[in-house]
């Protein structure tokens, strides 16, 4: 091969160097199993885990109508999802560092001097001059991305994109579940003020009751006023519930982008018992949970951070051109005599510059290590998550069936002492002691049923409600061209020319 070709090969070979690491994910602490899940296995598909939407399995139209209006006007993702925008929009601008820059110029410019003595003429007369140039010229420069350095850059901000769209979707799936947690605890607000009434009716037949022994002389005073207190207790605390339910009806209107004023939720009964919610293997959550995907790929974006950094210890070089024409004359000016040009490579290395390259690189470092810690911390936070919730689910399953036993002594026990009453064989004191016991225990397992219901939700946010890494935006569509130039822009700009060489 002839020497001749020497630089060119030399060049190409520099040009397939890169500088900084390779991105490798590191590794992060996994569990072989769920604690709270011991003998799992594959659980067969259930709608909670089909392609359908998680909150589907509620069964619900109305949450589902819900959930489309948070995916519509939610103001956080709508935030989200200009953040997305905006780091898409920054891929494309460090992707231009790849392709020259071109630009069109153009210049008149009228110059004159005096008639003094420096501008006498031989025949000693003075006289003045004045003169016009016209110039246009296309301007280019390109720098060649020897050392990886835009390469590396623009891989740093595909990740950043990445990033910022599994931040779209955490922020989706948190509202998506603080929407369900509200609605079932309005639900619940709704349950428990229909017992507190259904318990003032009954607590009005015992006044009733009461009454009517105590003017036939079989009861004392004391009981009408313990049955009278006991029935406006009962209304007091259905009153109270009213201010949760506005609050919560008040935080679902926030949630789908409505002033309250225009929102209301009318009362409805209270959902059944969560669905099952199948969780996978732990090591599927790393890919689950669009909070530990952006931590991923923010960890590779400062890995390539690094790349940017060290690439600045090698020379820049860049290619430079110009072309266009001169003349003293508009007329002649696009004349092949009238011609100018000129091109070259330039090269610039820093010598000195007192150690700045070397702290970018040492901080670029430290921000990964940063990324990686917040990574890992990320994923021992989605397993604590995801067992708290499991944990949850589980003793409040248990929780439930000994709260079933309890309400259903605590409705018998109401019975019996109320007849005993009416039979003048128990005093009302004890009445009063079992319409309070069965009421608590009747509020108790609502209470329990919104636990086990707010508990399925987080765990449906904590395994990442059916999202999936691979459904993040391709380098392809981050990349893809911004629009077409309006029609008349190339126009437009020759007219600005030819009006600027007037």
């Amino acid at each position: 091969m002839s020497l001749r070709y020497a630089p060119l090969l030399a060049l190409l070979l520099l040009a397939a160097c890169t500088a900084g690491p390779d991105y490798k994910r590191p590794d992060a602490p996994m569990p072989a199993a769920y604690k709270e899940m011991p003998g799992w296995k594959l659980a067969a598909p259930r709608q909670a885990a089909s392609h359908l939407p998680w909150w589907s399995a509620y069964n619900d139209p109305l949450l589902d109508e819900l959930m489309t209006q948070v995916e519509l006007s939610n103001q956080n993702l709508r935030a989200a999802e200009a953040g997305f925008r905006q780091a898409r929009a920054a891929l494309r601008a460090t992707r231009a560092d790849f392709f020259p820059i071109v630009s069109l110029g153009g210049s008149l410019q009228r110059s004159g001097r005096g008639g003094g003595s420096s501008a006498s003429s031989i025949s000693g007369r003075s006289t003045s001059r004045t003169s016009t140039d016209y110039e246009f010229s296309v301007d280019a420069s390109w720098e060649l991305d020897v050392w990886g350095r835009v390469r590396r850059a623009a891989e740093s901000d595909l990740d950043t994109a990445q990033a910022s769209a599994a931040d779209l979707a955490a922020a989706r799936l948190s509202a998506q579940a603080d929407l369900a947690t509200a609605y079932f605890q309005l639900r619940a607000a709704d349950q428990q003020k229909r017992l507190l009434d259904a318990a003032a009716v009954a607590y009005a037949e015992s006044v009733r009751i009461a009454r009517n022994q105590y003017n036939a002389g079989v009861a004392p005073r004391s009981d009408v006023l313990q049955a009278e207190t006991q029935l406006e207790t009962a209304r007091s605390q259905s009153i109270a519930v009213g201010v949760q339910r506005a609050q919560l009806e008040h935080a679902i209107a926030m949630l789908i982008g409505k002033p309250p004023a225009d929102f209301a939720i009318a009362a409805a009964p209270m959902p059944g018992l969560p669905p099952e919610i199948p969780p996978e293997l732990p090591s599927a959550l790393l890919e689950r949970r669009p909070d530990i995907a952006a931590a991923e790929r923010r960890m590779a974006a400062a890995n390539a951070q690094i790349g940017v950094a060290e690439a600045a210890f090698f020379p820049t070089i860049s290619l430079t051109g110009s072309g266009g024409f001169s003349a003293t004359a508009l007329d002649p000016l696009l004349r092949a005599s009238n011609a100018i040009w000129s091109f070259g490579p330039q090269l610039a290395l820093n010598l000195f510059d007192g150690g700045l390259r070397s702290a970018t690189v040492e901080q670029a470092r430290a921000g990964y290590d940063q990324t990686v810690a917040n990574y890992r911390q990320t994923v021992l936070t989605g397993f604590q998550q995801v067992e708290d919730q499991l944990a949850a689910l589980r003793i409040l399953a248990e929780q439930a069936a000994v709260q079933e036993a309890a309400l259903r002594a605590a409705r018998e026990a109401e019975r019996l002492t109320l007849n005993q009453y009416r039979a003048g064989t128990q005093a009302f004191t004890a009445v009063v002691v079992a319409q309070t016991t069965a009421l608590n225990n009747e509020l108790n397992a609502v209470s329990i049923l919104q636990n086990r219901l707010v508990a399925g939700v987080g765990l449906v946010r904590a395994l990442g409600g059916g999202w999936d890494a691979s459904t993040l935006p391709s380098d392809t569509t981050l990349y893809a061209e911004p629009a077409e130039p309006k029609p008349g822009f190339w126009t437009g700009l020759g007219t600005a020319i030819r009006n600027l060489v007037k």
